[in-house]
């Protein structure tokens, strides 16, 4: 990741800490985010399947510690550092290799976001294939809707869009 892509989540992170306000949690919200990749499906996977390596293709992710299970394995807890030292708990609630995608949902984290459950998932597409990367969630307290949808979006933005130059 570019040091403008550093700062840029660095930024997002901080607005996760710093939002405040007197708005409550409301309604679920919902975002996607896609890419295309000049690889095969089944490379394009390759690159992100595995739930304890997203430090190989998500640039603001410095490591993944696993907690409980093991691997791609439904149950499996993982701690997120990122590059600025925030942490991301998540757990693995459905992996298939068959289907190409996963889904998993955050436990803790200081993102402005509660209820969140999000997917992974690649498909064949006319150019190679197309990753999708989806959530539900609801904004935390003091944190606008819009605000909340920015700030994942965002997240999702910095590693799809490094994700064509990971893929070999």
């Amino acid at each position: 990741m570019t040091a403008a892509g550093h700062r840029s989540f660095g930024i997002l992170l901080a607005f996760a800490f710093a939002t405040g306000g007197a708005l409550a949690a409301g309604k679920t919200l919902s975002v996607t985010e896609k890419v295309d990749v000049a690889a095969t499906p089944a490379k394009t996977y390759a690159a992100i399947k595995d739930f304890d390596s997203w430090q190989n293709w998500h640039p603001a992710i410095g490591g993944t510690e696993i907690t409980k299970g093991k691997g791609n394995t439904k149950g499996t807890v993982r701690v997120l550092t990122t590059k600025d030292g925030a942490k991301i708990t998540e757990e693995l609630l459905s992996h298939s290799d068959s289907s190409m995608s996963y889904k998993y949902r955050i436990t803790d984290s200081p993102l402005p976001v509660t209820g969140y459950v999000s997917t992974l998932k690649v498909a064949k597409s006319k150019g190679g294939s197309t990753v999708t990367w989806s959530s539900t969630f609801k904004a935390k307290e003091g944190t606008s809707d819009d605000d909340a949808k920015k700030v994942i979006s965002g997240v999702y933005r910095a590693g799809l869009d490094n994700l064509p130059a990971t893929v070999k």
